[in-house]
């Protein structure tokens, strides 16, 4: 049942089911999830990227934003790696690229019904919200499957849902990265701390490809079964699952996972990486040793290494520290250069070690299209990190991320508020 909100504007009933998605010739291949509309309430990176993500895909993404203040990443000024342009709010654009935005004042009774309106029209609804304010603010399964019985409720939290931790909040740094263990795993035996995380948004951005996934999944879900299902995702749970492979040793050894100790022995002297003359590092991650060894001994310059008894392929990995010094010192005599040259046909698996400016130059990258030029509504140039997963060999073009309330009047007029009605609810503060 509607509610008046004054102006002579009344919220009318509306009434959804389990959306069949057909593929639409107007739209490229890569809009997968075309025909799926998201209502999104949730602030950050690790929930909002998430949508992101599948608004690259071709879904349509409602934001929900603090009526007054807006995303609090919108006012996030400082990063770990120090002040970003403010003509261009790029970490903002990484987790809100090609949504709508609405301001909404959910904590009045207005503006939940508003909220409940649009959910009736949408097949997913998005939160990182703690279980204790969404019970505050009656955004909670039950309420929100009040309005829609068909939606998919999906909840991103720092701990999981249940548990003594399930109500505190968590940033990726605490619960991905320290206290899933992925921290003390790069954390050597002398050093006098842990390690930090390598950028920002680190778990974030990867539980956020965990969330999109888990969304997709209760997509196809109910599209089979009729069935609308609650996805959790959590960071902890997302930095487990990262670690899970040296989760399954420690657990099968009773042993906490670490590196390997400094100046300990080395059984593959082609797994590790090497300093090149001008302080570039190359990495080789040659499991088969024997396999690829005579090969590298000449591209290396090191021939007499091939023949040399120790390193036969019998006994190399006997024998591989010493081995290991033979590669490290030919490394450390030319530089990266010369060495991405010596080894372009090298048929064992190695790299240079990048940084984030020559990842995004590199020839695959820029082949595959891995990073995508963008532009703000005014038109200024930057650029974005592609979606993960192309379709038909295209990577999908990001749209921006709205301005602050953007979309507002024109969510609002969707649901059949005319002009008088929007007007009285933004004079009350209702919606921005």
């Amino acid at each position: 049942m509607g509610i008046s909100l004054g102006g002579g504007g009344t919220l009318a009933p509306l009434v959804v089911s389990a959306v069949t998605i057909v593929a639409d010739p107007r739209f490229p291949m890569t809009d997968v999830m075309q025909g799926v509309r998201i209502l999104e309430v949730a602030e950050h990176t690790f929930v909002p990227a998430a949508s992101a993500l599948l608004s690259d895909y071709g879904a349509e993404v409602i934001k929900i934003e603090h009526v007054e203040r807006g995303d609090a990443m919108r006012g996030l000024l400082k990063s770990g790696v120090g002040i970003f342009n403010t003509d261009v709010h790029v970490l903002l654009e990484h987790s809100n690229r090609g949504k709508k935005s609405l301001g909404l004042d959910l904590t009045t009774p207005e503006g939940l019904d508003i909220l409940k309106k649009i959910a009736a029209t949408c097949d997913v609804f998005l939160t990182n919200k703690l279980p204790g304010v969404r019970e505050k603010l009656g955004i909670g399964v039950d309420a929100i499957r009040e309005a829609n019985p068909n939606i998919i409720y999906v909840r991103g939290t720092g701990q999981g849902e249940r548990g003594p931790d399930a109500d505190k909040g968590a940033y990726d740094v605490l619960a991905y990265w320290h206290r899933a263990g992925v921290s003390m795993g790069l954390k050597e035996a002398d050093a006098e701390s842990v390690p930090n995380p390598p950028a920002p948004a680190f778990g974030d951005s990867i539980g956020a490809m965990t969330i999109a996934g888990g969304i997709m999944g209760a997509l196809y879900h109910r599209e089979k079964t009729g069935e609308a299902t609650v996805v959790d995702v959590s960071l902890l749970s997302t930095g487990l699952w990262s670690m899970g492979a040296a989760l399954a040793l420690s657990l099968q050894l009773n042993m906490p996972w670490a590196p390997p100790p400094k100046g300990g022995p080395i059984g593959n002297p082609l797994v590790g990486t090497y300093e090149a003359s001008d302080g570039t590092f190359v990495s080789f991650s040659c499991l088969q040793a024997p396999r690829y060894w005579v090969e590298a001994c000449e591209l290396l310059g090191r021939p007499d290494a091939a023949t040399d008894e120790r390193f036969a392929p019998e006994s190399l990995g006997l024998n591989g520290t010493e081995a290991a010094a033979i590669v490290r010192e030919a490394i450390a005599s030319r530089p990266a250069d010369e060495w991405r040259e010596r080894l372009a046909d090298f048929s064992g698996q190695w790299c240079i070690v990048q940084n984030t400016i020559a990842a995004a130059d590199d020839p695959q990258s820029v082949a595959n299209g891995y990073v995508v030029d963008c532009e703000t509504q005014s038109g200024t140039p930057f650029k974005l990190a592609g979606a993960p997963v192309q379709y038909d060999e295209e990577q999908p073009q990001p749209k921006r991320a709205p301005e602050f309330n953007e979309h507002g009047d024109e969510i609002l007029e969707s649901l059949g508020l005319d002009t008088e009605a929007i007007i009285d609810l933004k004079v009350r503060g209702v919606v921005a």
